[in-house]
């Protein structure tokens, strides 16, 4: 995936969230069947985001050693 499908990606989904309201119930469940808000999309796709750029980052330290402040 490059910079460009991502950028593409996100703002697909800034459309498809613009103006819903977020305690919506979603009409189909993750596989663990469970009930689940619009709310708790965006928050799982944030978390999702947030752990890959971590796992990035440590490939990056492991490449050239030099860590964030």
């Amino acid at each position: 995936m490059t910079v460009e499908d991502y950028e593409r990606l996100a703002g697909e989904h800034d459309e498809l969230f613009a103006g819903l309201e977020l305690d919506r119930i979603a009409v189909e469940r993750p596989p663990s069947g469970q009930e689940v808000t619009f709310r708790w999309i965006v928050q799982h796709l944030v978390e999702e985001n947030a752990r890959h750029n971590g796992h990035l980052d440590i490939i990056r330290e492991l490449i050239d050693g030099t860590k964030g402040d």
